[in-house]
């Protein structure tokens, strides 16, 4: 690496480690961040937790909001054999980062998935999200709701609903809207599969046979 770019690099991780400070909001409450990690163009260290083995040649960046109809049809529809056959066999992991702009209630329901995340729940509440959508904005997400979800996985409702409140997550869900726009991710669902050699972008909900496609010609 250059000169530029190892100063580009500090500047970014700077960047990024004030953001995870500034919402910290107390130390009783960790944050679970890579502040390092980037896929391909894209920093996704304040994404989800990695699914599936994180040294996996390939990995499959999903850009979403939890109130995105095309994202619970890709979630049902799509994800099952990809789990099945690429990450649960090592070939493969997948980082979620939010682009949570249909709704009000869109930003929230990212914030709770990181509420969540501080208990260990993170990829359990995801699910739940995706399972339970209804329409956009019409109550499903509000914070009351969200807050049953945890009950419902059985956390610490005392420490998942003082993080939801405080908002403690926000600036996080907004440095990943912003990781959307800077990659030209302008929809959800939004994929970026990045390889050894490369990345390439799929746009919107498509079936297996699209990804199984371009993840094969990467290894």
């Amino acid at each position: 690496m250059n000169k530029k770019g190892v100063i580009i690099s500090v500047i970014v991780v700077v960047i990024v480690a004030g953001i995870a400070a500034s919402y910290s909001s107390s130390p009783s409450e960790t944050v679970n961040l890579d502040m390092g990690r980037t896929h391909g163009t894209i920093s996704t260290a304040m994404g989800s937790p990695i699914l599936g083995d994180p040294s996996a040649a390939i990995t499959i960046v999903e850009f979403g909001d939890y109130q995105c109809e095309q994202c619970y049809a890709w979630f049902h529809e799509t994800k099952p054999a990809i789990v099945q056959d690429y990450i649960d066999t090592g070939k493969a992991n997948l980082v979620f980062v939010d682009l949570a702009f249909l709704g009000r209630d869109s930003p929230k329901a990212a914030q709770a998935s990181y509420c969540a995340e501080d208990q260990g729940m993170y990829w359990e509440y995801h699910d739940i999200l995706y399972n339970l959508q209804e329409s956009i904005d019409n109550g499903w997400a509000n914070s009351e709701r969200l807050k049953a979800f945890a009950f419902s996985l059985d956390l610490d409702m005392e420490l998942f609903e003082s993080c939801l409140d405080s908002e403690k997550y926000s600036k996080r869900v907004q440095y990943n809207i912003q990781q959307a726009r800077k990659n030209g991710v302008n929809g959800t669902p939004g994929f970026f599969i990045v390889g050894p050699d490369g990345q390439q972008q799929i746009s919107g909900a498509q079936p297996f046979s699209v990804f199984k496609q371009i993840m094969d010609s990467m290894t």
